[in-house]
């Protein structure tokens, strides 16, 4: 298990974090900890259920969705600084929507998503900073995917 001073470390390197108090900070730490991919090991699948919100620390990873009748589609390539699984933060899409692939050897950083929720509702300024970041996510995702499918349609 990495010590959390680790995780402190690499979690202060991320400037949206940098908005956070001392306090706020503190408690993020509290509720995170550090995962390892290998190249195409599978982090998650669409459909699956977690509580777990990443931030990628190193490497890249494919996101993908199942179009029926074409099979899965690259919609976005993450990288560090990515945040991965804000679906179960949302309580409509508690279910994941993608599949998240390692293209090469990852370090990610997870958050306890229920912990999260609960500091969120607690303080609502560390949840406008998380939910902020994770509205802008959603809006660029979906982006990335209305281009991906109008390629698709019009390649056809």
């Amino acid at each position: 298990m990495i010590a959390k001073a680790e995780i402190h470390t690499t979690l202060q390197n991320i400037p949206w974090l940098m908005e956070l108090s001392t306090f706020q900070f503190k408690q993020l730490v509290r509720i995170s900890g550090l995962k390892y991919l290998e190249t195409g090991e599978i982090l998650f699948r669409e459909g699956d259920t977690d509580n777990l919100l990443y931030i990628v620390s190193e490497g890249r990873l494919s996101i993908d969705i199942m179009v029926p009748k074409h099979g899965n589609l690259r919609i976005y390539t993450a990288e560090a600084l990515d945040i991965l699984g804000w679906d179960s933060m949302t309580p409509v899409a508690r279910q994941r929507t993608t599949t998240i692939t390692a293209l090469s050897p990852c370090c990610l950083i997870y958050i306890e998503t229920n912990a999260l929720s609960e500091l969120c509702e607690a303080d609502s300024t560390l949840g406008y900073i998380v939910m902020r970041r994770i509205s802008n996510i959603i809006a660029s995702r979906m982006l990335s995917m209305r281009i991906q499918l109008l390629e698709l349609i019009l390649t056809k």
